[in-house]
């Protein structure tokens, strides 16, 4: 479990709720008007996370991190704002001030940014096929496990929804399975699990040094958005649109 609250005070304003499944991913999110949670890729997890709080706590959810890639142009370190979340057979629509304003915010990011609906899943795409049919079913340009959790979340509370996702294996790289499920349930990384599983030989050295070449890639450009995106990650206030969440 990642829960990092934000230390404004009683009466500040509300912090933006960052959604995340790495560890890593929270680190970077978390700074002045943010809060972050997450589950450690487990979408079940992470929505009893969110079921368990006193009250949504927050002025917008984000989900924010890296993602696999499902259009075949995006390459490791390219950004999606997410204009949507496509999810079993339905779509979240992100809210489109705040998707123009992260836009604008990251209109200065050293990599190609785009525009696009996200896919949320509840397990990790892994294949080059399985990414190719999700991405024909979809028309989604990346994909994660927690932006449909999120994005339910924030409907249920009445809460502005956004996310930006960073890509870290493109459409035309497998993840291997065993490294995809090695993690803790903090979000960190299981590195008993990775050596058990090269012992194994279900993953190899070379599918591992080209996803931490991949994974260097998504994590230094997040690390860019992160800084472009600044305090309560860029969410703007949207004021009276918002519903008061005490």
């Amino acid at each position: 479990m990642i829960v990092v609250e934000d230390t404004t005070g009683p009466n500040g304003p509300h912090p933006v709720l960052a959604v995340t499944g790495l560890a890593r991913e929270a680190r970077l999110a978390a700074g002045p008007g943010v809060a972050t949670v997450g589950a450690g890729g487990n979408p079940e997890r992470l929505r009893d996370l969110l079921k368990g709080r006193s009250g949504p706590g927050c002025r917008a959810v984000m989900s924010i991190g890296i993602a696999g890639g499902l259009d075949p142009a995006l390459v490791p370190g390219d950004v999606v704002v997410a204009t949507g979340v496509v999810s079993a057979g339905r779509r979240f629509q992100a809210h489109p001030e705040v998707v123009a304003a992260l836009a604008r915010r990251l209109a200065d990011a050293p990599g190609r940014v785009i525009q696009a609906d996200v896919a949320g899943v509840e397990a990790a795409v892994l294949s080059p096929h399985a990414k190719a049919v999700l991405h024909a079913e979809t028309g989604t340009a990346a994909v994660d496990m927690e932006s449909q959790v999120a994005a339910a979340f924030a409907e249920v509370h009445g809460l502005p929804f956004c996310a930006v996702r960073v890509v870290c294996d493109p459409a035309d790289r497998a993840l291997p399975a065993a490294i995809a499920k090695a993690l803790k349930p903090d979000g960190e990384p299981d590195i008993l699990a990775v050596l058990s599983a090269l012992a194994r030989r279900s993953a190899s050295v070379g599918g591992l040094v080209r996803l931490a070449r991949d994974s260097s890639a998504a994590f230094a450009s997040l690390g860019r958005c992160r800084a472009l995106l600044g305090v309560g990650l860029g969410v703007p206030d949207l004021g009276e649109l918002l519903r008061d969440v005490a």
